[in-house]
């Protein structure tokens, strides 16, 4: 669990600089990888390095010592961390996305949490069909269980979705509560093939109570709706619509750990004879095949997901908007380009032979998390890439919280 530190001001950090930060802990993420797969959830040290860094905080508002970073920022970090462990990658992603998505609450909400500790960690239930809130005076009342809260384990606060209903049981508002720890119970469900260094377990709390300035309205489609946090935290970056970009950083995790088995397998073939004929593996035009293919597939995953961040910022600086079609794109690039990659680390495994099979293998360990990430909704090609097509065919795609 994360504790109160000094308060460390990162505003002055660049892009560059966190870059270089990122990448100087890929050989700790490395050597930690087996431990947080036994302890289920990133370990003491790399959550410390995270935090000594400054890179949880990459996408917090510069007014409370965070670096905001550029758009870019989201995939690129992610990525860099992926390359030594996609769960202490994803783990950080989800952090540090929501120092993001708190910078869109009421500044009074914003206080209460940063004032007290800026380096607070905060995990999250954002399916909205698995909480129910109730308004009431002051605030809502919400009840509910949500699975997948990533990093719950190191957190002190929980964002979490709840769907408002009216007297005839009609949805009338779309809700993203603060929940302090212990208004909410963990549970212990997360027993998995892969990413099991997340920690992604389950949560749950029973009519609890949220003030109103912790339960911000996330009903997007709503004529001239604002995030209050907008007042006071201005740059473009916050007003990126989370809708488009769902699957950007974790996808950021995915090509990390796909670039992790390439390196790997590189190294692999260059020292590897055949266990039964001494030929040496470079040799095979087979094998060349296959690392030259899961290296293009790769880049062009890596060149989609930092296209799209950059291009959506530029949209926002010049005072444009990003539409609906455009959002609808980017889910459906998301998919795509995990897609890519899940390909690209299949075709290296298999060519790892008997060799990737041991628990000790590190390829192993990315081939399983891989697969495990893969299975997040966002990375679902059959749900995110039919929406783009309809509407580029003439129809109409429509979501309260897109």
């Amino acid at each position: 669990m994360d504790t109160a530190r000094p308060r460390n001001n990162f505003a002055g950090v660049s892009y560059d600089e966190a870059l270089r930060r990122a990448e100087s802990l890929i050989p700790l993420l490395k050597a930690q990888a087996d431990a947080s797969e036994k302890l289920t959830h990133m370990t003491p040290k790399v959550l410390e390095a995270l935090h000594e860094t400054g890179l949880l905080r990459y996408m917090q508002p510069k007014r409370w010592g965070g670096m905001e970073l550029d758009w870019v920022a989201v995939f690129d970090m992610s990525e860099m961390l992926g390359r030594g462990d996609a769960s202490a990658s994803w783990t950080f992603t989800n952090l540090a996305a929501h120092h993001r998505l708190l910078a869109l609450w009421d500044d009074k909400a914003q206080q209460e949490i940063w004032g007290d500790n800026p380096d607070a960690c905060i995990a999250s239930g954002i399916a909205f069909a698995q909480g129910r809130a109730v308004k009431v005076d002051g605030g809502y009342r919400l009840t509910g269980k949500w699975g997948f809260s990533s990093g719950v384990d190191v957190s002190t606060w929980n964002m979490l979705a709840g769907t408002v209903f009216d007297e005839n049981n009609k949805p009338v508002d779309y809700r993203m509560c603060l929940v302090p720890l212990p208004d909410y119970e963990v549970i212990d469900d997360w027993q998995t093939l892969g990413m099991r260094g997340t920690g992604s377990r389950s949560v749950q709390c029973k009519d609890v109570f949220v003030p109103e300035h912790r339960a911000v309205c996330w009903h997007m489609a709503k004529p001239g709706f604002e995030f209050p946090g907008w007042k006071v935290n201005t740059a473009p970056q916050y007003r990126i619509p989370l809708s488009g970009f769902g699957g950007t950083g974790i996808g950021g995790s995915m090509v990390g750990n796909a670039q992790a088995m390439l390196d790997e397998t590189i190294a692999m073939v260059k020292s590897r004879s055949t266990a039964y004929t001494g030929a040496k593996m470079r040799d095979f035009q087979a094998v060349q095949l296959r690392i030259g293919m899961a290296g293009a597939k790769i880049d062009a995953a890596r060149l989609v997901l930092r296209t799209d961040c950059i291009e959506a910022q530029r949209i926002l600086e010049s005072g444009g908007k990003v539409d609906i079609p455009t959002r609808l794109r980017y889910k459906r690039n998301s998919s795509a380009a995990v897609k890519l990659v899940i390909e690209a680390v299949d075709s290296l495994y298999e060519m790892a032979g008997a060799n990737g099979i041991y628990d000790s293998a590190p390829m192993q360990r990315m081939y399983r998390d891989a697969h495990a990430g893969g299975a997040h909704i966002n990375f679902n090609c059959d749900v995110n890439l039919s929406p783009w097509a309809l509407v580029s065919l003439g129809g109409e795609f429509k979501s309260p919280l897109l």
